[in-house]
């Protein structure tokens, strides 16, 4: 598989990015992969050159990083992968166990790399923003972790574009460890990032990682209506695609790409993904799987190329969106703070 560089840090990464919430546990959430399950993905990912995997301390409450951590060790090499986790979300309800405190980020970067079984993380993002903690205090926290050597770059999630403009004018001001990637919300039915955060990211060289890719399955045609929700066990259960995904002209969006994948013989999923993958902003999208029907459709998009023409049809139905990404809790704590 094709490589590129993730933004200004030199490391190769494939133009796939595993992402590894679908693997830990299903007590967590019951569409999940155990381990055993999870295996013929990673084995499947590693085959085809995927060299990029990225997991939470959230996700199964820390099983998916065993998961993730294990399966690389034993049929992958570490040397030649980028393995990027994340901190914010709390474990539990006890004091200190969520955030973006130094005390927190601290603690929850040693367990991640006890988790992972590494020595270092080679991406450690903040998962949400803190509306409870100075961002100057969090990035020096992160800071001591680059310094310290357990951590090797540094990113950000779904934020608003002057957001994350403030905390690199800090990082450049105080000498600080910047920000290297975004992993924000970026698909066919939700582009409001080109607004504002795309030239952001492209000006300070920061790699574009959008997670939900497909819009949580909407864009694979696995629904037959934007309030279908039979399917699978994810689609039933997962309230935050509601959430993102209910303006009427999501589902022409949704038909476009339809269409395109009709004429093209291909699944809707590839030419989704083909889309965004053709988009010079994005470095690797990250890509979420439980058949390895999904992962291989994912692998098959690297290849197909769309023609301008096909991209105008499949972009001309999109109309302005609310902000949204970062979820209703984020979106409430982010308002309490201005």
């Amino acid at each position: 598989m094709e490589t590129t560089i993730l933004g200004r840090t030199g490391m190769r990464v494939s133009r796939l990015c595993l992402g590894c919430m679908s693997y830990g546990t299903p007590e967590w959430r019951p569409w999940v992969l155990d381990e055993h399950q999870a295996r013929p993905f990673f084995k499947r990912a590693l085959e085809a050159g995927i060299n990029f995997f990225d997991t939470s301390d959230m996700y199964s409450i820390g099983v998916s990083e065993e998961v993730t951590g294990r399966l690389l060790r034993e049929m992958g090499d570490l040397d030649e992968c980028v393995v990027a986790t994340k901190v914010f979300f709390p474990s539990n309800d006890r004091p200190n166990m969520g955030g973006l405190s130094r005390k927190h980020i601290q603690q929850a970067c040693e367990a991640s790399l006890r988790r992972l079984g590494v020595e270092a993380i080679d991406l450690y993002q903040l998962h949400r923003l803190d509306p409870h903690t100075p961002i100057d205090e969090t990035l020096r926290a992160l800071d001591d972790l680059v310094r310290q050597g357990k951590v090797r770059h540094i990113g950000a999630s779904s934020s608003y574009a002057w957001e994350i403009a403030t905390a690199l004018g800090i990082s450049n001001r105080e000498g600080l460890a910047r920000f290297a990637t975004l992993q924000n919300h970026y698909n066919l039915v939700y582009r409001e990032e080109e607004r504002e955060m795309l030239p952001l990211c492209e000006s300070e060289q920061i790699a574009v990682i959008p997670w939900s890719p497909l819009a949580r399955g909407l864009l694979a045609g696995s629904r037959k209506a934007l309030d279908d929700k039979s399917g699978t066990k994810r689609q039933e259960t997962d309230q935050l695609t509601d959430f993102l995904y209910n303006e009427p002209s999501d589902w022409d969006v949704v038909e476009a790409v339809l269409d395109v994948a009709k004429e093209r013989g291909v699944p809707p999923a590839q030419v989704a993904l083909a889309w965004i993958l053709s988009k010079p902003d994005v470095t690797a999208p990250i890509i979420g799987a439980t058949k390895l029907a999904h992962l291989e459709d994912a692998i098959a998009a690297t290849e197909l190329t769309l023609c301008d023409e096909e991209i105008a049809r499949l972009e001309a139905p999109y109309r302005p969106h609310p902000v949204k990404g970062m979820g209703p809790a984020a979106l409430s704590s982010q308002s309490r703070r201005r």
